[in-house]
């Protein structure tokens, strides 16, 4: 018979596309999806069955069998478009609409002993084909309506996610939407399509399947980290142990095992806090993942016996172990990250060696530039025939009085300016450069005119050192050397100059230049009078404390003065 044919052809490709769907199965594949591919082959069999009985006792049964796909595909297909769009949907609302479903199914169960869903049931051959004729009771109309407002859940969601979700493949959104118009069409226009006892519903059933078949395959695609791991894990690259949250030991791959020997001795299910071999591994990566979910990565390192004791490294990633959103223990994941290790190292190895490289450079460089800046002083001095050594011996008092100053610890000086300022000493004097030979190396003293005139070197000074150090880096070193070279003339009661700067508004740098230039000046030989003694020249400096120098660097200098002794004494004065 015809009608027999169509409806075993439609079961017979059901089953097919269910195997089909069974042999691509895979764990990301939703429950829901999966119970429709058992739901559809079974209404479709019924289908064939109804047709094939022609007794009232018979299809009545089948109709049951038929109607229990009916009830339930709606719902299964409304949860699986929630789920591909990425809508949550409460417990509560699923547990309501799947009992309004159930609730139909239990009045479809009523056919033949009460008038709920159908009044009555009447099987009649009209040639060769077996027609039914079937009274409709209150249920099948309510059947009619959760179809509908089903359906128009499903159309809200696959258009809200269209709109609103980025994250979703508008190639399933599409497919999603197609069964919609055909499943309605069939309910609808369905006895019009086709002839008489053949139904549209087996059709659409079996349409789709076809297009859930398509979106299972996409779907393996779309959950990218899954795929990912999987098939790290299926290369041999990847180990992972699992461990429940009460710490029993759930299982290994065969990677892990091989990382960690221990836990091949493991049984499943015994808890792991008592495995002293697995103390300062998985217990100990576990255990600090349970204090910090932050700290979840971690770099394993093991000699492996099969390579000659090379050191093996291995990256650890710990992880939830979740059933939807229940936790239920951890999952620890281990590569052999040694190349990249190796790779790491060497190449922390050849920055250290190119730091010092740099570095060594660097300090050539600034060797260098430390010369010609001495070099440009000594030049200076060597057309000034009053001040033989001076630029040395200035110099030298001002690491005395640093020194004094940092072992006193009151002005806190910082170890940058102590090392700026002791480097900045021999250029207070490079603006002689630019004062005329006949008053730099006059043999008496300077005539008013003559030290107005000399006095401009502190300015010029300034201005050299900001030309030589202009595009240096170190910012600090340049701004000690200028105030040096531009304020060490400058005097506490504001009569110095060449800005007749008072107090703290001259920089400290320059205060204490002040003081070891003076200094040298009395205790050294003039062409214009002879060395003072020690104690003259102490007599001098601390009557100047307040007037001429800063009198809070009075302790510094009585503290520095055995060591400025000591220094000119061995100068063979």
């Amino acid at each position: 018979m015809h009608q027999l044919a169509y409806y075993a052809i439609i079961s017979g490709i059901s089953f097919l596309l269910t195997l089909l769907y069974i042999f691509i199965w895979h764990k990301q594949f939703a429950v829901h999806l999966t119970v429709v591919f058992i739901l559809i082959p079974l209404a479709n069999l019924g289908y064939y069955l109804l047709y094939a009985g022609h007794s009232a006792g018979t299809a009545t049964a089948m109709l049951k069998i038929v109607y229990f796909s009916g009830c339930f595909l709606p719902w299964l297909t409304m949860m699986c478009v929630m789920e591909l769009c990425r809508i949550p949907v409460r417990r509560s609302l699923r547990m309501l609409t799947l009992l309004l479903s159930a609730a139909v199914y239990m009045a479809v169960l009523s056919i033949g002993y009460l008038p709920l869903f159908y009044r009555s049931l009447r099987i009649e051959r009209l040639g060769e084909v077996w027609i039914q004729h079937k009274v409709y009771g209150p249920f099948h109309t309510v059947h009619y309506i959760i179809i509908v407002l089903y359906l128009i859940a499903d159309m809200a969601a696959i258009f809200y996610s269209y709109r609103k979700e980025n994250q979703v493949s508008r190639r399933v959104l599409l497919l999603l939407f197609l069964p919609i118009p055909v499943t309605t069409l069939g309910y609808i226009a369905g006895r019009y399509l086709l002839p008489a006892g053949y139904e549209f519903t087996p059709i659409s059933y079996l349409l789709a399947q076809f297009i859930y078949l398509m979106i299972a395959q996409r779907m393996i695609l779309y959950n990218v980290s899954e795929m990912v791991i999987e098939s790290m894990v299926r290369a041999g690259e990847t180990g992972f142990i699992t461990v429940d949250s009460a710490g029993n030991y759930l299982g290994s791959n065969e990677t892990a095992k091989r990382f960690l020997p221990e836990l091949c001795s493991l049984t499943v299910d015994k808890p792991i806090w008592k495995e002293e071999a697995l103390q300062n591994t998985v217990i100990d990566w576990v255990r600090r993942y349970q204090t910090n979910p932050e700290d979840d990565k971690s770099l394993f390192v093991r000699k492996a016996a099969g390579d000659g004791g090379e050191e093996r490294y291995y990256s650890v990633d710990v992880n939830d172990l979740n059933d939807g959103r229940r936790k239920r223990g951890y999952q620890i994941f281990l590569q052999d990250d040694t190349q990249n290790q190796k790779y790491i190292r060497l190449l922390d190895r050849y920055n250290a060696d190119l730091q010092e490289e740099v570095e060594a450079k660097t300090e050539r460089i600034v060797v260098m530039h430390d010369r010609l800046i001495l070099g440009m002083a000594a030049m200076v001095e060597s057309r000034d025939n009053s001040t033989g050594g001076h630029i040395r011996r200035s110099s030298e008092g001002v690491r005395c009085l640093v020194e004094a100053m940092r072992e006193d610890g009151s002005l806190a000086l910082s170890e940058p300016f102590c090392k700026n300022l002791i480097k900045a000493a021999p250029m207070h004097d490079l603006g002689k450069i630019a004062v005329d030979d006949a008053i730099l190396r006059k043999p008496g003293r300077f005539t008013p005119e003559e030290f107005e005139k000399m006095k401009a070197h502190a300015a010029e000074g300034a201005r050299i050192v900001h030309e030589i150090l202009r595009d240096t880096d170190d910012e600090d070193f340049r701004r000690i050397a200028e105030n040096v070279a531009h304020y060490h003339h400058e005097r506490w009661d504001g009569s110095g100059y060449p800005n007749g700067l008072k107090g703290e508004e001259i920089p400290l740098e320059a205060r204490i230049m002040a003081i070891a230039d003076v200094y040298d000046a009395l205790v050294s030989k003039r062409v214009y009078k002879e060395e003072f003694s020690f104690e003259k020249a102490d007599r001098i400096i601390t009557e100047g404390m307040g007037t001429q120098f800063d009198p809070g660097l009075h302790k510094a200098y009585i503290a520095a003065r055995p060591g400025l002794e000591a220094f000119y004494a061995s100068e063979n004065r």
